[in-house]
């Protein structure tokens, strides 16, 4: 039930290449279709905000991926970032947790580097993120009935692709809503749904940009669709798919590619009705396949980190197998250390990723 429908360089899949670089003569458009170019958006903010900026400086945010992994960044990047975040310092609509470059510029993607577009779409997302409590969701919630979740729903993170993103496959195919609906109910699986979110933002991404040895901020998403049709459009199912939906417009350009896999002539036509709903950019990370698809992933991802339902060499027997797995550098005892410090400042009882080979990133409470 995903809400997701949502290098060994790979032409064929676009948008996932976190190091695009921006012109700055480049055209976008606003929500209104009012054709601008970047550089005029960005100079603009700029100055409307220097008042501000001397009126309600902060002290300069330290990054910690870009700064310890040593990533070059683009100079109109960093510039639309500064202006967003100055925008944002000024209304007081920048809270300390949400204080990272990073965040700030996948907004901006997502509303092609407007800058009162982005800001409209972040001040919809405090409010969200107040009303549903997610800043303490990794500290305040239990989903205690995981385990029975996932015998009737598979779902989970394994392993990495090749470029060292994160990955997260389901089984939908398989999926019992019925009997799901009897072990959980699905405000509790929406929070469970938000809870890995923001477990993915704050220990997945980071502990995966330590092990690349660059910043990772998108997922590769695996939806195993064998058997599915119109007839599994059940009422609930369709009301979870519509709440997770609304959830996935709080964390944009975290999806960097999609395969389902498995799809037969019911999910095709169910397909057929989907895809004209989407934006041209989220359609153009989908990639429909059918039963033969193992190459295809391959060529993604690694045999010895694909579970070998799905083509690879893995199965994890010892956690009782891969969707059981958890499988990832975030799993690495090197890589991470529990309850020390902050990587983002959830709570005192959070996670710091360390290296070797890395700057270390001082603790600040």
């Amino acid at each position: 039930m995903s809400g997701a429908i949502q290098r060994n360089s790979l032409p064929e899949f676009p948008g996932c290449d976190e190091r695009n670089t921006w012109h700055t003569d480049r055209e976008v458009s606003d929500e209104e279709g009012t054709s601008r170019t970047w550089k005029k958006s960005v100079d603009n903010a700029s100055t409307k905000t220097t008042h501000s900026r001397e009126k309600k400086s902060r002290k300069k945010t330290v990054y910690p991926d870009s700064l310890t992994i040593g990533e070059a960044q683009d100079p109109q990047e960093v510039g639309a970032v500064d202006a967003l975040r100055q925008a944002l310092i000024a209304d007081n609509l920048l809270p300390e947790i949400l204080d990272d470059y990073h965040m700030m510029l996948r907004y901006l993607k997502a509303r092609n580097f407007n800058l009162e577009s982005t800001k409209n779409m972040w001040i919809d997302m405090l409010q969200w993120r107040k009303d549903f409590g997610a800043n303490s969701i990794l500290e305040d919630y239990k989903f205690s009935e995981l385990d029975e979740v996932l015998q009737y729903f598979l779902q989970g993170y394994h392993g990495i692709d090749k470029e060292g993103r994160p990955v997260y496959i389901e089984i939908l195919g398989q999926a019992d809503p019925k009997k799901l609906m009897r072990v959980t109910t699905i405000e509790r699986y929406v929070k469970y749904y938000v809870q890995e979110y923001e477990r993915t933002l704050a220990i997945r991404f980071p502990a995966c940009s330590i092990a690349a040895g660059r910043h990772v901020a998108s997922s590769t998403t695996i939806i195993d669709v064998q058997g599915v049709g119109l007839r599994n459009l059940t009422k609930p199912v369709i009301e979870l798919i519509r709440r997770l939906q609304q959830i996935n417009s709080n964390y944009p350009e975290t999806l960097c590619q999609m395969f389902i896999v498995n799809a037969g002539p019911g999910f095709k036509m169910l397909w057929n009705m989907v895809q004209s709903f989407l934006e041209p950019k989220a359609k153009s990370k989908i990639h429909v396949l059918g039963t033969k698809f193992k190459s295809t992933l391959l060529e993604v991802i690694d045999a010895s980190e694909l579970p070998e339902f799905l083509g690879g060499s893995c199965n994890c027997a010892e956690t009782g197998g891969c969707m059981r797995s958890d499988k990832g550098p975030w799993r690495d005892p090197h890589i991470t250390k529990e309850d020390v410090c902050v990587h983002r400042n959830h709570s005192s009882k959070s996670t710091t990723l360390v290296a070797d080979h890395l700057t270390p990133v001082e603790c600040r409470h």
